[in-house]
C-alpha cells in the first residue's frame, strides 16, 4: 500500500512515455508492413509486452533498442502460433488482433484474463463474419475467450453493428489493406470516442494506406494497398500528462509536460479545454503547461470522446465549488473495470458528494471544504490508481492498495510523481 505525500504548491517541468493508444496502433501497422519499420519513444508497458509478444509468437519480431524499436514486419503473411494467445486484461489488444490473426491460415485462440471474459467483443465478430472470418467466442458470451478458424479476410462490404467501443472499427480498418478484395465498411448507429478513429486513419496512412472516410465516419473504403515499413514517432501519452495537468489544477500550481503536441492526434487532450473552462491557465509553448486558479469552478462536459480521462476530471471536479456533470461516459462500464461505479464508489469514501447514472457522473463540488483520507481499492486498473494518486496531493491519508497496477500503461508513474514534490 501505498501513502501519497501532500504537497503545498507545485512547479514542475515533466515529461511522459508514449502515448499507449499509439503505440499500439503503430505496432500493427509496421507489423503488417512488408520490411523494417523504427517507432521512436514507444511507450514500454505490460500492454505493450502483451501486444508485442503475442505479434512474435505470429512471426513478426520486435526489437526494443533505447528510445526506440524495430519491427520486422511479415508482409501480411501471419504465422500459426504454438500456443494460445494470452493477453491480460489488455483490451485494445485483444480488439487489434481478433481482426489480425483473420489474415492468418489456421487455428489461433485468443484468451485473456478473468475481467477480458466479460468485456463484449460480439459486434466486431459479427462485422468480421461478414468479411468471411471464422471467428467465435468459445463460452458463446460474446467475450473472449475466442477461436478462429482463419482462412485469410475476404473484404467487400460489411457493417458494425452498433457498439460501445471505438476499437471495434479500429481493428476493422488496420487490417482494411490486407483483405483480398477492396474493404467496405459501414457503421450503424453512432461510433463513440470518434478521435480514436481518426487516429487510427492517421496512423495508416502514415504507413501509406490508402483509404476515404465519410465525414460522420460511419463508413469506409479502403484499398488493398499494402503498409509500407517507415519512421514512426509516437506522441507522448496524453491521457498519461492528465494527471499532472490535474496535480496542478487541484494545487493551484504550474506543471508543463513537455512532450505532448498541441494539437495532437489524442482525444483525451480535450481535457486541457475543460481545465481551462473550470478556472485553469493553459499555455501551448514548448510541450503543454497547465496553472491552477485560486478556486476551480464545475462544469458540465461531454465525455463521449475521451472517456479515459473522465475519471481524471472527476477528481479534479471534487475539489471545485459548484457541481460538475459529466455525460456521455456509459462506455466506461466496460473498460478495465466499470470505472464509473469505482469512481463514484472511492471518492464517497473521501467524503465526496458523488451521485451515479447509467452514463454519467454528478460531483457537488465543496470548494474550500476538505475531503478526507482513505484507503483506495484500484480494482486492478491502472487509471483508477494514478488519478486517485493525484487527490493525495491535497488530502492526507490518501492510501493506494494496489500501487502496481499502473505497469498497465506507466510502469514508472510513482517515480515521475516524485517529480511534482
Amino acid at each position: 500500500m501505498l501513502e501519497i505525500k501532500t504537497v503545498e504548491y507545485i512547479d514542475a517541468d515533466v515529461t511522459v512515455p508514449g502515448s499507449k493508444s499509439i503505440t499500439q496502433r503503430a505496432l500493427i501497422a509496421a507489423a503488417l508492413a512488408e520490411g523494417t519499420s523504427t517507432l521512436v519513444g514507444p511507450l514500454a508497458s505490460e500492454d505493450t509486452a502483451y501486444t508485442s509478444g503475442a505479434l512474435a509468437s505470429m512471426g513478426v519480431k520486435v526489437e526494443p533498442l533505447d528510445g526506440h524499436w524495430l519491427v520486422h514486419g511479415c508482409g501480411g503473411r501471419i504465422k500459426t502460433p504454438g500456443k494460445e494467445i494470452f493477453l491480460g486484461n489488455n483490451g485494445t489488444a485483444t480488439r487489434f488482433l481478433t481482426s489480425f490473426v483473420g489474415l492468418g491460415h489456421g487455428d489461433f485462440t485468443i484468451t485473456g484474463g478473468k475481467r477480458m471474459e466479460e468485456r463484449p467483443i460480439e459486434p466486431l465478430l459479427e462485422a468480421l463474419a461478414g468479411w468471411g472470418v471464422d471467428i467465435k467466442s468459445i463460452n458463446g458470451t460474446g467475450c473472449p475467450p475466442l477461436v478462429a478458424k482463419a482462412q485469410g479476410i475476404n473484404g467487400g462490404e460489411t457493417t458494425l453493428p452498433e457498439g460501445k467501443s471505438s476499437q471495434y472499427l479500429s481493428s476493422l480498418l488496420l487490417v482494411g489493406p490486407y483483405t483480398r478484395n477492396r474493404a467496405i465498411l459501414n457503421v450503424a448507429g453512432v461510433v463513440p470516442s470518434k478521435p480514436y478513429v481518426t487516429m487510427t486513419l492517421a496512423v495508416m496512412r502514415s504507413f501509406g494506406a490508402v483509404l476515404s472516410a465519410s465525414a460522420s465516419l460511419n463508413r469506409f473504403e479502403i484499398s488493398p494497398t499494402p503498409y509500407s515499413p517507415c519512421t514512426y514517432h509516437v506522441e507522448g501519452d496524453a491521457s498519461s500528462a492528465s494527471y499532472f495537468f490535474a496535480a496542478a489544477a487541484i494545487t493551484g500550481g504550474r506543471v508543463r509536460v513537455k512532450n505532448v503536441p498541441h494539437p495532437s492526434l489524442q482525444g483525451d487532450i480535450a481535457l486541457v479545454g475543460m481545465l481551462e473552462q473550470m478556472g485553469c491557465k493553459v499555455d501551448y509553448t514548448n510541450g503543454i503547461t497547465v496553472i491552477g486558479p485560486k478556486e476551480l469552478r464545475g462544469v458540465e462536459v461531454d465525455m463521449g470522446d475521451c472517456p479515459d480521462v473522465a475519471p481524471t476530471l472527476a477528481i479534479v471536479a471534487a475539489h471545485a465549488k459548484g457541481r460538475t456533470v459529466i455525460k456521455n461516459i456509459e462506455h466506461l462500464r466496460i473498460k478495465e473495470c466499470d470505472r464509473i461505479n469505482a469512481v463514484a464508489t472511492e471518492l464517497a469514501k473521501m467524503g465526496a458528494q458523488v451521485t451515479e447514472q447509467q452514463d454519467a457522473l454528478i460531483i457537488e463540488g465543496r470548494g474550500d471544504l476538505p475531503l478526507h483520507g482513505a484507503e483506495i481499492d484500484t480494482y486492478d486498473d491502472h487509471r483508477i490508481a494514478m488519478c486517485f494518486g493525484v487527490a493525495g496531493l491535497v488530502t492526507p491519508g490518501v492510501k493506494i492498495k494496489d500501487k502496481d497496477v499502473v505497469v498497465k500503461s506507466f510502469p514508472d508513474f510513482w517515480e515521475r510523481f516524485q517529480w511534482l514534490y
